[in-house]
């Protein structure tokens, strides 16, 4: 009779094909599934999975590890939700290659466009690299809660070729394309997974600088791509405003003839062009039918921000009397907010100034698209629970419930893309697409502002529980996170519950799964603060065959490892 390391009985399950869930038992040794169905063996170590999914590990192919991964070895919030594999180096923006003298400003980047707190990227990177392989054997030399893997990012390549002309947005030489195009393909043949660009206004440095990467014409992208391709292997990811669709994705193409290579970028439904995603979905299809593996990465839930005292943004960071107790920490902030005559001061002051130095800092005054962040927060609110909702309801003025809220210690949930008609149909329609996959976490980003670590988590519970409109199916939510994630990055050997896979998985009380309101954590090097979100539900979280989470709680398992380049899949 055999004996495994590992066996979950009788669960649901659930194997990542998209078939219906059925009651059976998952045998594991070392770190592969090496029977499916009824175990007669006996496990050293047995979970019982009665009543409870279980799936495959979830692949998020949008994070921002690329400097928690340097000092941390607990991805988290992602490995707190059924998380087992993590793509890094998103974006365009990262670590590698970096000479000293560029330091500082890929930080300022990195802090500009990800919101991660410059003073623990100062105090947390060790930078001990100087080339894309070297960051990666240092990523290689810790052990993690997931497996990580990561892409070369586009705006470090181009700092390091041009120095501060890439700042200026110069065009590149063609010494410097070429520079950059040998680089990409060095850290694509070191085991980064792809090569990573942004396109986007939203994405500038702490300093109000656009990212390197902006506006570039599509040279030296195809440059890079074509050496990318010429590896044999890689991914290609973008984020782009799409300003012009068609010229926009005139150039995705061209990238992806030009290597050979599978393309994803970020999709949202546009605020000011609410039936523009279905123009650009209708450009994937088209694509496809001509033989280009172009996907859409897209959220789970609005793209949006969190207000607060202990946030990056709250209503009254421009208003000049508030700006008198701005150097206070927030909970004396909130006590002093709570004293009735510095409250009058305050909301006498209070204008409509935007915040133009941080990213969102336009929309802080945006009463309408603001909801008080509850527990456990509601992601598809109705407009009538709105500030602007409510206040008009009570017969008062948004700002001061805005006001009250803040003082109170709480926190305003600001939705903007996603989210036009105050639901999330659109979501839905773009999440059932067939070229569309749940990606856009940035897990390990903008931690002052966003927790969307949660996605995976909002997909099962959300979507095929508690909406109220149309749902999702759960086989179909888990094949979308997990095995068709996978394989969009090349990472085949994971994400599917069948023999001769990894044996990363979760036991899911699905009917019990409540997802917590975001807490401000101040557990980053040099005290720097986070938002993270705790969910409750996952009963077991196993990677590479070991449990590295009971009922949300951490073992002293650490099997997760840096992967190196796309994965075959099982024979």
């Amino acid at each position: 009779m055999t004996e495994f390391d590992l066996v979950v009985r009788g669960g649901s399950v659930l194997d990542g094909n998209g078939g219906p869930a059925r009651t059976a038992d998952v045998g594991i040794v070392g770190d592969r599934i090496v029977e499916v169905g009824r175990v007669a063996g006996t496990g050293r170590r047995e979970i019982d999975a009665d009543g409870a999914a279980v799936a495959p590990g979830f692949v998020d192919i949008h994070t921002h590890y690329d400097g928690q991964a340097t000092w941390e070895s607990r991805l988290q919030p992602s490995s707190w939700h059924g998380v087992t594999t993590v793509v890094a180096g998103n974006c365009g923006v990262g670590f590698a290659p970096a000479l000293p003298e560029h330091r500082d400003r890929l930080i300022d980047l990195m802090e500009g466009v990800e919101d991660i707190p410059g003073i623990a990227l100062h105090e947390g990177l060790p930078w001990t690299w100087l080339t894309f392989p070297e960051y990666l054997d240092v990523l290689e030399a810790r052990p993690y809660d997931v497996d990580l893997a990561t892409q070369v990012p586009h705006a470090a390549l181009r700092v390091h070729a041009m120095g501060e002309r890439a700042a200026a947005h110069e065009e590149a030489t063609a010494d410097e394309v070429a520079l950059m195009a040998k680089l990409a393909a060095e850290a694509i043949r070191a085991g980064a997974l792809g090569f990573s660009t942004s396109r986007t206004l939203n994405h500038k440095s702490i300093d109000g600088e656009l990212t390197p990467s902006y506006g570039l014409g599509a040279a030296e992208l195809v440059a890079i791509a074509k050496a990318v391709g010429e590896t044999g292997t890689g991914v290609l990811q973008l984020v782009s405003d799409f300003p012009d669709a068609d010229e926009e994705f005139a150039l995705i193409r061209e990238m992806v003839a030009a290597s050979g290579r599978p393309l994803s970028f970020s999709l949202v439904q546009f605020p000011q062009e609410p039936d523009k995603h279905r123009a650009i979905l209708a450009m994937v299809d088209r694509a496809w039918a001509d033989g280009l593996e172009i996907r859409a990465q897209v959220a789970a839930r609005p793209v949006g921000l969190i207000l607060g005292l202990e946030n990056t943004l709250n209503p009254f960071m421009t208003n000049p009397v508030w700006r008198g107790i701005a150097d206070l920490t927030p909970g004396e902030q909130a006590a002093r907010m709570r004293e009735p005559g510095l409250r009058a001061e305050i909301l006498a002051a209070q204008t409509r100034e935007k915040e133009r130095g941080r990213l969102g800092g336009n929309l802080i005054h945006k009463y309408e698209l603001m909801y008080e962040l509850t527990d456990p927060p509601n992601y598809e609110p109705p407009a009538s629970a709105s500030i602007a909702g409510r206040a008009a309801a009570e017969g008062r003025d948004p700002v001061e419930l805005a006001y009250d809220i803040v003082a109170g210690g709480g926190m305003l949930y600001l939705v903007s893309s996603n989210y036009v008609a105050g639901n999330l149909d659109a979501v839905g329609e773009m999440l059932r697409h067939p070229h569309a996959l749940p990606g856009l976490s940035d897990g390990g980003a903008h931690v002052g502002t966003i927790c969307d670590g949660s996605f995976p988590t909002t997909l099962v519970q959300h979507w095929t529980r508690d909406r109220a409109g149309e749902k999702l199916d759960l086989a179909y939510v888990v094949q979308r996170q997990a095995r068709d994630t996978a394989r969009a990055v090349g990472l085949l050997d994971r994400g599917v519950l069948e023999p001769g896979f990894r044996a990363d998985l979760n036991v899911i009380d699905v009917d019990g799964m409540r997802l917590h309101r975001p807490e401000m954590r101040h557990d980053l090097p040099a005290g720097g603060s986070r938002l993270l979100q705790r969910v409750d539900g996952y009963r077991h979280t196993v990677v590479a065959g070991q449990e590295t989470y009971t009922d949300g709680a951490e073992t002293d398992a650490l099997p997760g490892r840096l992967i190196r380049g796309a994965r075959p899949a099982p024979r």
